[in-house]
């Protein structure tokens, strides 16, 4: 079987699906890393919704792809930006998603972290984005999970420097009932937070951050750092104080950085680990034996999938994310929160099937063949 897909010149070529998938059984924890998968919500495709409604979530394929995630060892992301949060996901959403994620993943004994941000508001005072914060950071200790205080796009547009980032930061951690992940998310994931920490240099807002973490090491468990820079990510985990997790969100380095060097490694917080779920967990097992070739040789290849998929403009990243699980048939449709299926050029998506099926990340390679021709010839490309 073949399948003609279209290139970025606006050409046709011809690909040769994979005929055999990469097999990965399910397994238990793994354990020489702690690795979170940042989940994707499915949306309703039966909802009656318009844009800027609120959001209409499948709960039961939403949760059914959380087991699939919990299944092959890898703890879940929950309410994160790969869930659409501040792009389709409002905070009432959220709540929900975090509600129901903990209490599925006590029902099958599953690792879960969840997003706390700010996005039920849009301004205020530093006062009313502390009080946003903590009304979230309470839903998701509630819930039993732990919490990971996300970027505010408030607060970045309302802090006048270090200090006020300090000092939220600080309030939030000496109330935190349990040592929580701390993200930092560059504005190549949202422009809105540029300049966070106090500062658009980034040595400058690295010095803010660690001093944060210095100050409360008793109430962080790990950074999470989304800033696509792997040497940064290496030289600020050597100066985390003892104890204290560096989870890497780099979706261009994050075998180097996982796999790590003679001084240390990252744990990993991905979304790209969405759509990876076996073949990674396959992979960090590798490292659970101390096997970093094998590691290496399983991961390293994904890595052109991951920087197709991340590519600029890459908040819009999801959008591939979505039709992968959709061609893997982890979901019966290709539609998304807020219309976001549209996000991505039918050449980008294209590639992006053509590289996941070179990697055999689709259980059933003919089921997704067969819907990548039905979303082709919706854009006119005849098979």
């Amino acid at each position: 079987m073949t399948i003609r897909l279209p290139s970025c010149d606006g050409a046709l070529r011809t690909y040769e699906p994979r005929p055999e998938p990469f097999r990965a059984a399910p397994g238990t924890a793994l354990t020489s890393r702690t690795v979170f998968a940042a989940a994707h919500v499915v949306a309703d495709p039966y909802a009656d919704v318009s844009p800027g409604s609120p959001a209409a979530v499948d709960w039961d394929a939403t949760l059914a792809f959380r087991r699939h995630l919990w299944a092959h060892g890898l703890g879940v992301a929950e309410a994160m930006d790969t869930a659409q949060r501040g792009m389709g996901l409002d905070w009432a959403g959220a709540a929900e998603l975090i509600r129901r994620g903990a209490a599925e993943a006590r029902s099958v004994g599953g690792r879960l972290a969840c997003g706390v941000g700010t996005d039920q508001i849009t301004g205020g005072t530093l006062g009313d984005i502390r009080a946003a914060y903590e009304e979230q950071l309470a839903v998701a200790e509630e819930a039993g999970a732990q919490p990971v205080l996300m970027a505010s796009r408030a607060l970045a547009a309302t802090a006048a420097g270090p200090e006020d980032y300090q000092e939220i930061y600080g309030r939030l951690l000496r109330q935190c009932a349990g040592p929580v992940v701390l993200h930092w998310l560059g504005p190549m994931f949202d422009p809105a937070l540029d300049g966070y920490w106090g500062s658009a240099d980034l040595d400058t807002a690295t010095e803010v951050f660690l001093q944060v973490v210095a100050a409360h090491p008793d109430k962080v468990d790990g950074v999470k750092i989304s800033l696509l820079d792997a040497r940064r990510e290496v030289e600020l985990r050597r100066r985390l104080p003892e104890g204290v997790r560096c989870y890497t969100g780099d979706d261009f380095h994050y075998p180097e950085l996982i796999a790590g060097d003679e001084r240390g490694f990252s744990h990993a917080l991905l979304g790209v680990f969405d759509p990876l779920a076996p073949l990674a967990a396959r992979a960090v097992r590798h490292l659970d034996t101390g096997d970093v070739t094998g590691f290496r040789e399983l991961l390293d290849p994904t890595v052109e999938l991951s920087r197709h998929l991340f590519q600029p403009p890459t908040r819009f990243y999801k959008t591939g994310v979505v039709l992968l699980a959709w061609l893997a048939g982890h979901q019966s449709h290709f539609t998304m929160l807020g219309g976001l299926q549209s996000a991505r050029s039918l050449p980008h998506l294209a590639r992006a099937y053509e590289l996941a099926d070179t990697l055999g990340l689709f259980p059933d390679p003919g089921l997704a063949e067969d819907r990548m021709k039905t979303l082709l010839t919706l854009y006119g490309v005849q098979q």
